[in-house]
């Protein structure tokens, strides 16, 4: 019998633990770890925090799947992993053995790491649903008494995606309500230019977005660092090619939302071998840990170099549509481990992206990832926003029925009529 525990029971884990199950043998045991009971669609949140959407809307009951599935479901979450004694510390203090654990946890959200910063200081956020509802309340404050308002990423931050998404709804959502005139919009980033999504672009992103900003009236700093966040302006740096400080600003806010920097859960961080400076999980080409093969990493929690070095820290995105693919090749390799053979799955690891905004959207394709790509697209359009608004009800209907296919890119294949945009994990010998 092997003992499989999935850690983190968010996109990632609920996922990882719908594929691993079906390739399990019967005497198998499979134990999924999180916080909470239910699980929350992340990529809702904007829309929560403008009200388009209410929680109950975008949220499952994780633990009642899992009863269904037969798989051991622990909310108590986890204080430590001990990959030396192959054991997870709880925050209850109990302890979960595991012969492979898989680590999904997402990031740790470093609000501390910027004065100011987060659902506890000035600024508001969208990366969990609990910060989208206080960002809503936030949110009809300022529509009672106008102002300006920052958008944006702090330093570090992995995802630009939402940052964008927010700023383009809430410019939308303004209009709705006739008070966009009282409102100046400005969005900060520490990417080198609008549109580089941390992954120097994909097709013509660069040109789109910075477009629809124009004509939306949304200004921006780019090479952007936030120093200090006060409860009414900010104080950024504009950093040059060479690292040095080309301008001061100023900017004053009624409402600001910063997505923060990503960092590694506290109970991975500084684990020898096991992750890096910033606590991000390393993996091999068959997401395995080189140190302690007998952990997988998939997600956000794991260690992607950037695609280039730019003037202020900007983090690489780890997409839905890479999630399940890295999910896909880790479910198939602990299948392989748990029957004595050897792990022969990897993850393509392209990204592609629904983008919406509010009226209308941008989809983008890149294959692979990182640069030179077989496969350099964006496009938008309206059809962007609609195709999002039903994914988000497929998705979630397939996450209460409890499907483990991998149903992201079947969706986008139809919406988008694209041929090949991810193969099965490629098969490779060890």
């Amino acid at each position: 019998m092997a003992e499989i525990v999935v850690l983190g029971a968010g996109l990632g884990g609920i996922l990882a633990t719908y594929e691993i199950l079906p390739g399990l043998r019967k005497e198998d045991k499979l134990t999924l770890i999180g916080e909470e009971p239910r699980y929350h669609f992340v990529p809702s949140n904007p829309w929560v925090a403008l009200g388009w959407r209410e929680r109950r809307e975008i949220e499952v009951d994780a633990s009642a799947v899992m009863r269904r599935k037969k798989v051991t479901y622990l909310t108590q979450g986890a204080q430590r992993v001990d990959p030396d004694r192959k054991q997870v510390i709880m925050n209850d203090g109990g302890m979960v053995g595991y012969d492979y654990l898989v680590i999904a946890t997402g990031p740790d959200l470093a609000f501390d790491e910027i004065a100011g910063l987060g659902p506890r200081g000035h600024t508001q956020s969208i990366c969990h649903v609990d910060h989208a509802q206080q960002a809503y309340t936030a949110f009809e404050a300022l529509c009672r008494k106008p102002g300006p308002v920052v958008i944006g990423a702090a330093q570090g931050a992995s995802c630009f995606g939402p940052a964008y998404e927010f700023a383009y709804i809430l410019d939308t959502e303004l209009r709705k309500r006739r008070i966009r005139d009282q409102v100046k919009m400005t969005f900060l980033t520490p990417e080198p230019y609008i549109g580089h999504l941390g992954l120097d672009g994909v097709g013509d992103t660069k040109s789109l977005m910075e477009s629809e900003f124009r004509n939306r009236h949304i200004q921006w700093v780019t090479n952007a660092r936030i120093d200090t966040i006060d409860a009414d302006q900010m104080a950024v740096q504009e950093i040059g090619g060479d690292g040095a400080v080309v301008r001061t600003h100023t900017v004053p806010y009624r409402y600001a939302m910063i997505l923060p920097p990503f960092r590694g859960i506290a109970a991975v961080r500084e684990i020898e071998g096991l992750v890096n400076p910033r606590g991000f999980v390393l993996i091999d080409r068959h997401q395995r840990n080189p140190a302690y093969p007998e952990v997988f990493g998939i997600g956000v929690c794991v260690a992607i170099p950037p695609v280039g070095p730019t003037p202020v820290p900007v983090g690489t995105p780890k997409t839905r549509f890479m999630i399940e693919s890295m999910v896909t090749a880790t479910a198939r390799n602990i299948g392989r481990l748990v029957r004595g053979e050897k792990p022969n799955a990897r993850a393509t690891l392209n990204a592609i992206c629904l983008a919406d905004f509010g009226d209308g959207g941008v989809a983008f394709v890149a294959q692979p990832q990182i640069p030179p790509r077989n496969v350099n697209w964006s496009a938008k359009g309206k059809w962007v926003h609609l195709a999002k608004a039903v994914f988000e009800k497929y998705f979630l209907r397939k996450i209460r029925n409890g499907e483990s296919m991998p149903f992201y890119e079947k969706f986008l294949l139809g919406q988008l009529d694209i041929q090949r945009i991810r193969e099965p994990a490629e098969q490779v010998q060890s």
